[in-house]
């Protein structure tokens, strides 16, 4: 459609741009699509030379037998996708038990009066540590350390052993973005909601808390993009997921093929969730900007 007809359809409206807007809006447009094809023509340059230097190595030949094996990665792609369902169940049930138990830390380390200074001294404590414990430290604690205890009715399944310590690790990072968008609602929220003769845990489940996660979508689905990837680490404990179905089928014949194949299926999981914070978090930026609701 040209600008003409644009702004003919405009004046059926009872608006008519100017001339000026016209031409600005054509000099964005002109500039707009100048900068997709130095965007692409660059890309393509970069691409062509990354892909000259690599295959032309002197160790390519031997490179892509090792890990880009067709043959391998067909083979491997079964029992990886396979090893890839217990990966997204525990993604599944450790990010629903993050979520809450997250919640729950928060509100405890942002609970008012001395009588709850035992408990805000707790949850800190909690956060403080698995937050400074490396996540791969906590997996081998829970997953060799437990089993060792040798007590009565605990289980010593690798799965849910692992999936517990992914659960007390992401718990204090979650706990921490809830209680940033708790503290983030402004102190009159609260006020006018005790002044409508609301008690301290209806305004904090009706005002505080609707507000205060709306806020946080973004941070919340980047940790969950996080633990789909290390639910990866599982397999330290001997859980055949996607990562220790690759690590059988590479340690039959030395080639790494599957560990590239399984890399590739977290990669193919993880950009569909990573685009979709993306999108949300500039949504709720374009709503911030105009004044909507956040």
């Amino acid at each position: 459609m040209t600008y003409v007809q644009d702004a003919l359809e405009k004046a059926d409206d009872g608006y008519l741009p100017s001339a000026r807007r016209l031409e600005r809006e054509r000099f964005k447009r002109t500039r707009a699509r100048r900068a997709t094809a130095l965007a692409a023509l660059s890309t393509l340059v970069t691409g062509a030379v990354l892909f000259l230097v690599i295959t032309r190595s002197p160790g390519w030949p031997r490179t892509r037998a090792t890990f880009f094996s067709a043959e391998y990665a067909r083979k491997a792609l079964p029992k990886v996708l396979e090893g890839l369902l217990l990966n997204l169940k525990l993604l599944v049930v450790c990010g629903a038990a993050v979520l809450v138990i997250g919640l729950l830390l928060a509100i405890a380390r942002t609970l008012r009066g001395p009588v709850f200074f035992p408990l805000r001294a707790l949850a800190t404590a909690y956060t403080d540590f698995f937050r400074g414990l490396p996540l791969i430290i906590c997996l081998l604690m829970v997953v060799f350390g437990v089993p060792a205890l040798r007590l009565q009715g605990v289980t010593t399944d690798p799965v849910v052993l692992g999936g517990s310590a992914l659960v007390l690790t992401y718990s204090a990072y979650v706990a921490e973005v809830f209680r940033a968008g708790i503290e983030s609602v402004h102190p009159s929220q609260r006020a006018a909601a005790r002044s409508l003769g609301l008690s301290s845990g209806q305004a904090l489940r009706h005002v505080v808390l609707p507000q205060a996660v709306r806020r946080v979508v973004p941070p919340l689905l980047n940790d969950l993009v996080s633990l789909q990837k290390d639910t990866g680490l599982v397999s330290i404990a001997g859980a055949v997921d996607a990562v220790y179905a690759a690590q059988i089928i590479a340690g039959k014949d030395f080639n790494y093929t599957p560990y590239v194949v399984a890399g590739l299926v977290f990669v193919a999981l993880t950009i569909p969730m990573t685009r979709f914070t993306d999108w949300v978090t500039a949504r709720m930026d374009r709503r911030r900007a105009q004044g909507g609701t956040v």
